[in-house]
């Protein structure tokens, strides 16, 4: 049963759903009025971008050997997704969530992107980062500079990533997927480029 649980905890908050909560999270807590239809179109292009085609890109790589498992095991697995991910979220930033557009998502994203370039540099020099740590402190700081930014009470969301990042690296560990060392790794590469572009936007 235990094993269950931790296992269902990395599947449930895998890297590739922390952009569309992140999305999600700016929609549900901003006071600016943005229509639905446009809404509904930026979260549609999210999901597609960020969740439906990394994964079938997946199973193209896996096709073809070049991955094993979605989790990425080792460090040489990594580098060509990574790459092509850096390429999507290059693809977002221009073409669905320009700065002239949302300004805090813009900058969210520029945040993913910069996290995901660090991760794919460190595995080429092969130092293996946790992917689940980077989204998932990522979204943290995205959160807490929101709540800090239209002054709101998300005490609660807080509390919950900070559960959450312990689940998280407690099943990293569990697993045997990371040590100690690639988990802190991944939460400051996660975490830092996010406080670093808060300055552009708070």
């Amino acid at each position: 049963m235990k094993d269950f649980i931790l296992k269902s905890i990395s599947f449930v908050f895998h890297p590739l759903i922390m952009p569309l909560l992140g999305v999600l999270f700016y929609f549900s807590k901003t006071p600016r009025f943005i229509p639905d239809a446009v809404m509904k179109a930026k979260i549609f292009s999210i999901v597609i971008l960020t969740i439906i085609l990394p994964i079938l890109l997946f199973f193209l790589l896996k096709t073809i050997n070049k991955v094993e498992t979605i989790y990425l095991k080792k460090t040489k697995e990594r580098i060509i997704p990574l790459l092509i991910n850096c390429i999507i979220v290059t693809l977002i930033l221009i073409r669905v969530l320009p700065p002239s557009e949302i300004l805090e998502l813009y900058y969210f994203f520029l945040g993913i992107l910069c996290s995901t370039l660090a991760c794919f540099i460190l595995a080429l020099f092969k130092i293996k980062a946790s992917i689940h740590m980077i989204a998932a402190s990522g979204f943290f700081m995205f959160a807490v500079a929101l709540g800090i930014h239209y002054k709101i009470n998300i005490n609660g969301t807080i509390a919950l990533m900070m559960i959450i990042l312990g689940a998280i690296a407690t099943s990293r560990l569990h697993l045997k997927a990371h040590t100690n060392q690639e988990l802190i790794i991944g939460l400051f590469t996660g975490f830092f480029p996010q406080l670093i572009f808060v300055n552009y936007w708070l």
